[in-house]
């Protein structure tokens, strides 16, 4: 190996030392200091010694996305943006559900939405959630019929038949 190339190393194991990173992250993060080609060669000798592995940073970055109660297609998105792929089945392997009931009740509380105010903050609660944390609308009609308070029906405002 040469001095080049012991320095990219040296450059990778640093930045690898801190967090797992996918091959074209550690790669794009390389090319700020060093050549192409000096580059491939050193990741490839990461990856057969088992340094650098993309489905192990998928893993880890599902584990901290899912810890910060961020949904699946946020998690997905990360991946492809990170040039680590997708990996469908290691996203089945998290309760989602189970995730996105406890933000609400640490939201909300177990309590049932007692008037029509209450009953918009829970919806525009499952709107944000959606769009913000990308959990998909299928896991959100679930989270609502499962919840002891579900969003149906809605109350019906005082004096109204």
């Amino acid at each position: 190996m040469s001095e080049a190339e012991s320095a990219v190393e040296a450059a990778a194991l640093r930045l690898l030392a801190r967090r797992e990173y996918a091959r074209a992250e550690l790669r794009a993060r390389l090319l700020r200091q060093f050549a192409a080609e000096l580059i491939d060669p050193v990741l490839a000798g990461l990856e057969e010694r088992g340094y650098l592995s993309d489905a192990r940073f998928r893993a880890a970055r599902m584990r901290s996305r899912a810890a910060r109660g961020q949904g699946p297609l946020l998690v997905a998105n990360d991946w492809r943006a990170s040039g680590a792929g997708e990996d469908r089945a290691l996203l089945d392997e998290v309760d989602w559900l189970a995730l996105a009931r406890q933000l609400l009740r640490k939201r909300f509380g177990d309590e049932a939405p007692t008037d029509r105010k209450e009953w918009t903050q829970r919806a525009l609660f499952f709107a944000a959630a959606r769009v913000s944390r990308r959990i998909d609308s299928q896991r959100i009609e679930k989270l609502g019929s499962h919840c002891r308070w579900g969003l149906t029906p809605l109350p019906q405002p005082q004096g109204v038949a």
